[in-house]
């Protein structure tokens, strides 16, 4: 049995075809996110009330104590959203957001005004003793005091313990009239009904997205007209209010449920014409996107937002809407990528021929689409600039591995016989890649799924195993080995958590096999090569 100098036929055939589908794929995936999507148009582009929290430049967070916000930057937001907005609604007294109610009086505007409780006494106390002074300072602007928000469902106070502070904040305002809350997501009032018994009507949160089981767009108007009349039922004669609902634009898939701007107008236009038919009343979350909510909710929490963090309109209430309106950045990164490809490969000899250049554009425009794809990602999960610098020296291995490899398939395919790529390339990608599924598997509810930036070294060292001569095959290393047998596990694992309805999971699960695969197949083929040297010294 002797090494062949070039691949067979058929294994050449299945290396373009990878190629070629790769390159069609990386083209046709940015062509699609460019198209119009056609969309019911909203009734009106005015909304009733929306969440409001001005913490959208960077480095502004509510996490901050000694965060503060000026009533003059108050003051611009409420005079822009007043052209869009009859109320809004905030969540706490501090950071200045107190003078929320007298602003919101100079442009007509109502609020919903929040008091929040946590797991800080004194701080809550502080928040209810505002709440109280501002609320009878301003009764007529006050549509109604929401007193905690989602305290149940993070765990952080008792359901007494809240009811009391209810109740305090409800006896102080009676003789101003003002109306009092509490708002949760809605599968916590009907674990505690009691809580019904201390507010002046019921305020819900719906989230399709967020659900336990996740609701796909398509389906989301029904889910949140099913859940309102679950809850009219069940407190009959007691007013609801849905307090939060929306849709993000950017994030992670869960199951069928996909953030995306696209989707994120849908059901907002549809919202809409659905509240608006039964007269019901209703919050969106929220006004601006909130980059700080990446920290704690992934890239998805901070594009829940109608307008951007500059205060522009992510997207319009009629007519079509397209997802990314600069498409062709993708196709002119794909053209750039085959031109520097074929640059890396073009001054060496065995590549100076038809079949290698075109080998090596087509993985070179594939690569290109494939890591602009991730750069895209890079401009909603990025963070600071530490996570800037971090994903941009990724993205820069991912593509010089890829030229690495394509270099490697144009010369076999070719027909020149070349050394086996550097196992210490592949080995660091299969740990990384393997540390990353550790993290989907055991804490990934909030990680995105960094596609790619992992496709094309899994792509190429899946296309250089197949096409690897007998003769020049060695056993892969016993880390190796392991990593193959582990990684197609993990992703499966995290196929089965989302219940094989999402299909990014499908996707990774694909690369995790392709890049398993690799080291499977160079396993294969160098036991059948020694058991066929070993079966040849004996004879």
């Amino acid at each position: 049995m002797s090494p062949s100098p070039s691949p067979s036929s058929r294994v050449a055939l299945l290396a373009w075809l990878i190629l070629v589908v790769a390159m069609l794929s990386g083209a046709a995936w940015w062509w699609q996110i460019g198209r119009p999507v056609a969309l019911p148009d909203a009734p009106t582009a005015r909304i009733a009330c929306v969440s409001y929290a001005p913490f959208r430049k960077p480095g502004e967070t509510p996490l901050d104590p000694h965060a503060f916000v000026s009533p003059e930057r108050i003051d611009a937001d409420l005079k822009a959203l007043s052209e869009r907005f009859d109320c809004v609604r905030t969540y706490s007294q501090g950071f200045g957001l107190n003078a929320v109610p007298a602003i919101a009086q100079k442009y007509g505007m109502k609020v919903l005004m929040g008091i929040w409780l946590g797991r800080d006494l004194a701080l809550n106390d502080r928040e209810v003793t505002m709440g109280i002074a501002t609320a009878k300072a301003y009764p007529q602007v006050i549509r109604g005091v929401i007193v905690g928000n989602e305290v149940l469902l993070r765990g952080e106070q008792s359901p007494e313990a809240i009811a009391a502070y209810i109740t305090r904040v409800r006896s102080a305002l009676q003789e101003v009239h003002v109306p009092v809350t509490y708002a949760d997501v809605w599968e916590f009032w009907l674990r505690y009904p009691q809580m019904a018994n201390v507010v002046d009507y019921i305020t819900i949160h719906i989230l399709p997205y967020w659900e336990d089981e996740p609701v796909p767009p398509q389906d989301a108007l029904k889910h949140v007209a099913d859940v309102y009349a679950q809850m009219k039922a069940r407190f009959s004669g007691r007013a609801v209010m849905i307090g939060e609902t929306g849709w993000p634009s950017q994030g992670r898939p869960r199951r069928e449920a996909s953030a995306s701007l696209v989707n994120e107008a849908r059901y907002l236009r549809e919202f809409l014409l659905y509240a608006g038919s039964v007269d019901m009343p209703y919050n969106v979350i929220e006004a601006f996107d909130q980059p700080w909510k990446r920290e704690q909710e992934g890239t998805v929490g901070g594009y829940w937002g109608i307008f951007d963090v500059n205060a522009k309109p992510k997207f319009s209430m009629q007519g079509p809407v397209v997802e990314e309106p600069n498409w062709i950045a993708g196709w002119i990164a794909g053209a750039a990528g085959a031109v520097l490809f074929l640059l890396a490969g073009i001054w060496r000899r065995g590549l100076a021929n038809t079949r290698s250049r075109v080998a090596l554009m087509l993985a070179g425009f594939a690569t290109a689409t494939s890591i602009a794809w991730q750069g895209r990602r890079m401009l909603f999960d990025c963070r600071n600039q530490l996570e800037w610098l971090f994903s941009g020296l990724l993205c820069a291995l991912a593509l010089l591995s890829a030229i690495y490899l394509a270099r490697r398939i144009a010369a076999r395919l070719a027909g020149a016989a070349i050394q086996l790529p550097d196992r210490r390339v592949r080995f660091l990608w299969m740990f990384g890649l393997a540390f990353y599924d550790l993290l989907l598997v055991f804490d990934g509810r909030y990680r995105d799924f960094p596609l790619g930036l992992f496709w094309p070294p899994a792509v190429g060292f899946m296309i250089a195993a197949l096409m690897e001569s007998a003769g020049n095959c060695v056993v892969p290393i016993i880390e190796e080995r392991f990593m193959a047998c582990l990684l197609p596990l993990l992703a499966a694992v995290v196929v089965a958590q989302e219940i094989g309805l999402n299909p990014s999971t499908w996707l990774w699960l694909a690369v995790n096999f392709a890049t398993a695969g690799a080291v499977m197949i160079e396993w294969r083929r160098a036991v059948r090569l020694q058991a066929y040297q070993s079966q040849a010294t004996h004879q």
